[in-house]
């Protein structure tokens, strides 16, 4: 009986070690188990997933190419804005070689001048030296030449024409990226810029030779750097709201014009013509001078030259052709000559704009009375 008990505790107790083993081990067996059915079906899931999001994809993308711009309009317009932005850098390269022009030419005509005027009293003093008498002579013919040439291409004003050119084709630039950003951009878009370019390319050309602007012309005129302008069309709006316009508003736009006309491009068409008086004195005076001291140094010490006028007339004339040229291209007059006619033409540009929306009797057809106000005043400002 005794052996019996034993027997049955020892196998009790190995029947507990046993399902308290099976029962720890429990978890371990769980996390092991596959479930085949379940992986089935994610797997079917993710390539359903997969062959209907390039669908979903494709017809959002059409849907966005449907409502967005036109990819012609816009290849076209980029197109234009990589030209723009070649112009602003030529423009300014070529600004800046022809400012060097300036003043290199301006240091070595003064240069040969001085030095010539210095060798003709050299040559007075010691008896008429045919050498000093000669190199003095062809210096003050190498100037006149040189002086010739400089008087007639103005590199001070090259340059400031450059600089114009460079400053409107960058504004140019910010409007065509403005038209991209805003987005929808049409066609007349790309034709309203392309012109804007041409008009910007004939006002200022790159070319020196052929194509160079008139340095002197017979009369002072605007620069015009910017196509016709045409009235752009407002959709219709409510009648009685008159497109911001009322007649308040018209008779102060007329009265701005009439002070635009009268005051502030007169004003600048005067300047601009008193400059440019002055630079076509200096432009004959300087090589006039030159050539006369040319004269002078070669007759220092010939029996002509009785009482000694010959070398007052070399020295004297290379100083006063210095002197002319310092002026001239130090002081940068045809520069402030294009200063004068750019300002009279930016105000030429602002009457044009408002006597186009003025022309239109139709006030829902003009543009937007408030904003086009708020623009010119802008512009006045500096802002355009």
């Amino acid at each position: 009986m005794s052996t019996l008990k034993a027997s049955w505790s020892a196998s009790s107790s190995s029947t507990q070690r046993g399902f308290v083993k099976a029962a720890i081990n429990i978890p371990t067996r769980v996390s092991r188990i596959s479930l085949p059915g379940l992986r089935k079906a994610e797997e079917m899931d993710l390539h359903r997933e997969k062959q209907l999001s390039p669908v979903k994809i494709r017809t959002i993308n059409k849907n966005e190419d449907n409502n967005g711009p036109d990819p012609m309009v816009m290849a076209k317009l980029y197109a234009i804005l990589e030209a723009v932005a070649d112009r602003i850098e030529m423009h300014k390269n070529i600004g800046d070689q022809r400012n060097n022009w300036n003043s290199l030419l301006l240091t070595s005509i003064n240069s040969l001048t001085l030095a010539a005027a210095t060798m003709a009293g050299i040559a007075a003093i010691s008896g008429g030296s045919a050498a000093m008498k000669v190199s003095s002579t062809a210096m003050y013919v190498a100037a006149t030449g040189m002086l010739s040439i400089v008087n007639k291409i103005q590199p001070s004003q090259l340059a400031e024409e450059q600089r114009n050119a460079a400053r409107l084709f960058k504004q140019l630039e910010n409007q065509i990226r403005t038209v991209i950003s805003v987005g929808n951009p049409t066609a007349a878009d790309v034709k309203e810029m392309m012109e804007k370019v041409l008009a910007l390319d004939k006002a200022y050309p790159l070319p020196l030779l052929g194509a160079m602007l008139e340095k002197f012309p017979a009369n002072v005129e605007p620069a015009v750097w910017w196509p016709e302008q045409r009235r752009k069309l407002q959709a219709k709006g409510d009648n009685k709201s008159y497109n911001g316009w009322n007649g308040k508003l018209e008779e102060e736009i007329k009265q701005t014009v009439g002070v635009l006309r009268i005051k502030d491009t007169e004003d600048y068409l005067k300047l601009g013509q008193k400059a440019l008086n002055l630079n076509k004195f200096l432009a004959i005076a300087g090589p006039t001078l030159t050539g006369l001291a040319a004269v002078g140094s070669a007759l220092v010490g010939s029996p002509c030259d009785d009482g000694g006028w010959a070398v007052g007339l070399a020295v004297v004339g290379g100083a006063l052709a210095s002197v002319v040229n310092m002026v001239e291209h130090g002081g940068q007059v045809g520069m402030v000559f294009e200063m004068y006619r750019s300002n009279a033409g930016f105000f030429k540009l602002m009457d044009e704009s408002i006597e186009s929306n003025l022309k239109e009797e139709d006030l829902e057809r003009r543009e937007n009375g408030k904003e086009f106000v708020a623009a010119e005043r802008s512009c006045g400002g500096g802002g355009c």
